[in-house]
């Protein structure tokens, strides 16, 4: 009994540690720099290189996801979507998820130095400290552009995959980078309308607790068309073909019927289904990439 006891106990603490990792973003982070590795060669991704950049960008967004629970702890146990997170439920203990948090960071970095290159490692460092300290710690805190300002490091991980197969920064790389940072506003905004009283009660200065909800509605807007334009650059510069022209297009025109059709919506009505919909238009996007990419090459090679 003791023992069946002692299995649920652990169980139920790993399962608080994987919460603090937040995995769904930290998925959503590692796709995205698998499909930057992906693009920066015509060939094949060396495995090991494939499996030691996978496996330390995850482990340093995981770690920065922790010291953002860590960071925001008093702020979420006012926060009814957040109030029941581990730290603030009181199921960690608070030193235990910083050290945690501090030796997932410190384990990611030392893989991509030792494995892949030092300037993905410094990169990733960069991004690690742009997220859990000068973003959560002082921009959320600080400014409504929080998130605008922040986004840049949310917006590296297809860089970092680029960097740790090619071990530089073009403009390719870039241009996968601004696709995410132009992105991040307009994705995260639509959530923060529908949890601005959450926000408020934070005291948290998001966009539509500063300036209201139909500013920020306007500037969903003015972000998506801007992301639209983004995403027929890598066509016009020829990093990828028709397939991705396509697809980018017919994903842009929902991205901005939901912008469109949430600014005209009454409150927050439909802010939830633009937010889910940037996800999956993310995800549809990259994964665009990667098919144009390799219908590109087996042209190449069969024609």
């Amino acid at each position: 009994m003791a023992e069946i006891t002692l299995q649920t106990t652990l169980t139920g603490q790993w399962r608080k540690y994987l919460e603090l990792c937040k995995p769904k973003v930290v998925l959503l982070i590692v796709f995205t720099a698998i499909v930057g590795m992906l693009l920066s060669t015509p060939g094949v991704v060396p495995v090991d290189i494939l499996i030691a950049a996978t496996l330390g960008i995850g482990m340093a967004a995981a770690s920065g996801a922790a010291i953002n629970h860590w960071v925001d702890q008093r702020i979420d146990a006012v926060m009814d979507r957040t109030k029941k997170r581990p730290l603030p439920s009181g199921d960690l203990g608070s030193v235990s998820a910083l050290v945690f948090a501090i030796g997932m960071g410190v384990l990611g970095i030392g893989l991509l130095l030792i494995f892949v290159n030092p300037l993905t490692a410094l990169l990733t460092f960069i991004s690690l400290i742009g997220y859990a300290v000068i973003y959560t710690m002082f921009l959320k805190r600080s400014t409504p552009q929080n998130i605008v300002l922040g986004g840049a490091a949310g917006a590296a991980p297809p860089l970092l995959g680029w960097t740790a197969v090619t071990g530089e920064v073009n403009t390719e790389a870039l241009l996968l980078f601004l696709i995410i940072f132009i992105w991040t506003p307009p994705h995260f905004w639509a959530l923060a309308i529908k949890r601005r009283d959450d926000y408020a009660r934070a005291n948290v200065p998001m966009l539509p607790v500063t300036h209201g909800i139909a500013f920020t509605k306007l500037h969903i807007v003015l972000y998506t068309m801007m992301l639209v334009a983004v995403t027929l650059m890598p066509f016009s510069i020829r990093m990828s073909g028709h397939i991705y022209l396509a697809g980018a297009i017919a994903l842009g025109i929902g991205f901005l019927y939901r912008a469109i059709k949430l600014y005209r919506a009454e409150g927050d009505e439909g802010a939830m289904k633009t937010f889910g919909y940037s996800i999956f238009y993310l995800s549809a996007l990259f994964a665009f990439f990667l098919v144009d990419h390799y219908v590109r090459i087996a042209m190449r090679v069969f024609l």
